[in-house]
């Protein structure tokens, strides 16, 4: 089992809604930033958000801006994906990425960044 593990995912129609989950199999673990990516079949893996989790900021690719928010619960640790106004283009596998606590992230959106990754969850939006 990884350290990160992603849930949430599913099939919607256009203009559906889903939220992501990124949750630390050690609840205690807490990754300085937290990244989504997603991959596409036959396509390269692209950055969509990520959040440093110390102060909420909070990055995101310009193909989902004012559609996605990604936000965190300190409580458990976890980072949600909102995804409103989906679109077929947005189907992909969807990867959430940490690293660790003291790990310095300088480029959020950048897959190089980060150590730890999930399996992924399927997100299929369909026309």
């Amino acid at each position: 089992q990884g350290l990160l593990k992603e849930s949430g995912g599913g099939s919607v129609q256009a203009g559906g809604s889903l939220r992501l989950s990124c949750t630390p199999s050690v609840s205690t673990f807490i990754s300085n930033c937290v990244g989504w990516f997603r991959q596409a079949p036959g396509k390269e893996r692209e950055a969509v958000a990520a959040i440093y989790t110390g102060n909420d900021r909070s990055f995101y690719a310009d193909s989902v801006k004012g559609r996605f928010t990604i936000s965190q619960d300190k409580t458990t640790n976890t980072v949600y994906l909102q995804m409103n106004s989906l679109k077929p283009e947005d189907t992909a596998m969807y990867f959430c990425a940490g690293d660790y606590p003291d790990t310095v992230v300088t480029n959020p959106l950048g897959s190089d960044e980060y150590n730890f990754w999930g399996q992924g969850t399927q997100v299929t939006v369909s026309s």
